[in-house]
């Protein structure tokens, strides 16, 4: 597995990967939620200044992709406060490459390069219906913030804060 930094050209690609991946949740929650959701991981966020968008290759096809938020910025678009620590953001792995350890691979490079600025923490935001995500998570160590969880869609569907001590 080739981990890197995402080519600019590659941007477009990554997004519509980020919406197929993330499609699975699309008919296991509200209708509006899912809008948001598609809304979120497709958007140009990830554009903002000193954003770190990392993709993970297999047999030299993309197959996963993440971006990195730095601490102070406004990741979550308003709806969360900006955080003293980087943030992992729209984290996704193509249907057919799960299992073989792309989306640990590339939290691991996410706290690496964090850890590498001089950061003693990591977060990340995710939902329940996020399965086999929240379980991954909390595997490696992730640990719940509550104070910066947030609802996107007024569903009753609430995005929850993670954050990892980085040692």
């Amino acid at each position: 597995m080739n981990i890197r930094d995402a080519e600019a050209d590659e941007f477009p690609f990554i997004r519509e990967q980020r919406v197929h991946s993330y499609e699975e949740h699309a008919h296991s929650i509200p209708q509006e939620h899912w809008q948001a959701l598609k809304q979120a991981i497709s958007s140009e966020a990830d554009l903002q200044e000193n954003v770190e968008r990392i993709v993970a290759e297999l047999d030299g096809s993309i197959v996963g992709s993440v971006a990195l938020f730095p601490a102070k910025t406004d990741a979550y678009e308003g709806l969360v406060g900006e955080l003293d620590y980087p943030e992992i953001r729209m984290l996704a792995v193509t249907p057919h490459a799960r299992g073989k350890g792309v989306a640990a691979a590339l939290i691991s490079e996410c706290m690496k390069r964090a850890k590498a600025q001089g950061y003693p923490a990591i977060g990340l935001h995710t939902a329940d219906f996020m399965v086999s995500a929240m379980n991954l998570y909390e595997r490696m160590g992730f640990e719940r913030l509550p104070q910066y969880d947030f609802e996107p869609a007024d569903d009753g569907i609430i995005v929850k804060a993670f954050r990892l001590i980085l040692k």
